[in-house]
């Protein structure tokens, strides 16, 4: 009989943790890692696992972020490899495991440039993806954009940009209501990008058109849109009512209120909601004067606001800080924040097949937090980005 072979690929069991799992809250579970996945078994004949006790600790799916411009003092868009790499560490520090890059309002030329090398990023695994916000929208709702570099959807624009991103191009941001807008949408459906509706003035009958057209995203619903109206709903609306669609919230208690929220959770559900973070540099780093796109942003206790004109721009917040957030002081469940900050993401991005969820097979992408739910520890493929103590 032939010796069962040994093998030789790195275990490693978590033990005594609640554990967030698809089909609810297991306290006291074993986890094991197999190399860089989570395995569905212990295998006879592996090789002996490390043990890490997590008794009184909770584990949960690690981060997915799909609106993001920089952390840890860096942008995506600077145009250096050093400065991306630097916000992906100070985001996967914070648990934030997969992390999409995206970019602010600019010149054509200069946002094709920029794809090129995030998509070098995506191919290398540390990217999964290329958020394009701006310049396809609303000099209305411009927020902390450069209205003089604002331009209309044209298909034939929007069809450039996501070729120079060869494959990696996952989110286009756009005001449906300006010309070419609709046709736009199509055009991203087809080509399996994701239409977002944002930075818009559109009305709640565009808003509904450009869902039928093939959006599925509200880009941080509530800001730069129209507010609710009784007898002019406008987009916001229209992006809650459709089960189509999935919206953008950013919970750092800056952006919306708590009630807000709320509204939010009730009207479409914890399965249509995705928690972002539309960090800027600052995110991780601290108050200053900051560079976003070609705009100067001055960063005051913990607040990113544009020099000239005072419009908020972005946040610094950190999905740690958001998850922390939603449980203690907002309410909501374990499962219902993890659908939003990790699920749903993950499925907007055609990757739940791999990340989202603490599933046998699936990427050994993972957050553990303390009871106070502080982030004490962060494992990626496998391999601890911070290793709880």
């Amino acid at each position: 009989m032939a010796p069962v072979p040994v093998s030789t690929t790195q275990r490693t069991v978590l033990a005594g943790a609640r554990v967030v799992l698809p089909s609810g809250v297991v306290d006291g579970a074993r986890l094991t890692v197999e190399g860089t996945r989570i395995a569905a078994s212990e295998t006879a004949g592996a090789a002996e696992a490390a043990t890490v006790d997590l008794a009184g600790y909770t584990v949960v799916p690690g981060f997915v972020d799909i609106h993001n411009h920089g952390g840890g003092g860096a942008s995506f868009t600077s145009g250096t490899v050093e400065d991306i790499l630097t916000a992906v560490r100070t985001h996967r520090e914070h648990g934030t495991t997969t992390v999409v890059a995206s970019t602010v309002t600019n010149q054509l030329d200069m946002l094709a440039k920029q794809a090129g090398l995030l998509s070098e990023l995506v191919e290398q695994g540390d990217l999964a993806g290329i958020h394009y916000e701006g310049p396809f929208i609303s000099p209305c709702r411009k927020g902390a954009h450069n209205e003089g570099l604002l331009r209309h959807p044209d298909p034939a624009d929007v069809r450039r940009l996501v070729e120079a991103g060869r494959g990696a191009v996952k989110m286009v941001t756009l005001a449906a209501e300006l010309d070419g807008g609709i046709d736009s949408v199509r055009l991203l459906a087809d080509l399996g990008v994701i239409a977002a509706i944002g930075h818009t003035d559109a009305s709640y009958e565009q808003t509904l058109e450009a869902v039928e057209a093939g959006a599925t995203v509200a880009t941080h619903l509530f800001n730069a849109m129209p507010p609710l109206q009784h007898r002019d709903p406008g987009p916001i609306a229209a992006l809650l009512e459709d089960e189509r669609v999935t919206v953008e919230l950013i919970n750092d208690g800056t952006h919306l209120h708590p009630a807000v929220l709320e509204l939010a959770f009730r009207s479409a559900g914890a399965e249509r909601v995705a928690f972002i973070t539309d960090a800027m540099d600052a995110a991780g780093f601290g108050d200053g004067l900051y560079e976003l796109g070609p705009m100067q942003v001055e960063v005051r206790d913990g607040v990113a606001r544009l020099v000239e004109g005072g419009s908020i721009a972005g946040s610094t917040l950190t999905l740690d800080t958001a998850f922390k957030r939603a449980v203690t002081l907002d309410g909501l469940s374990l499962a219902d924040t993890v659908r939003a900050i990790s699920t749903n993401p993950a499925r907007l991005l055609g990757l739940d097949d791999r990340i989202g969820t603490l599933e046998p097979g699936k990427d050994a992408d993972l957050v553990v937090l303390d009871k106070a739910y502080d982030l004490v520890g962060v494992m990626r493929k496998g391999e601890w980005v911070i290793r709880p103590e």
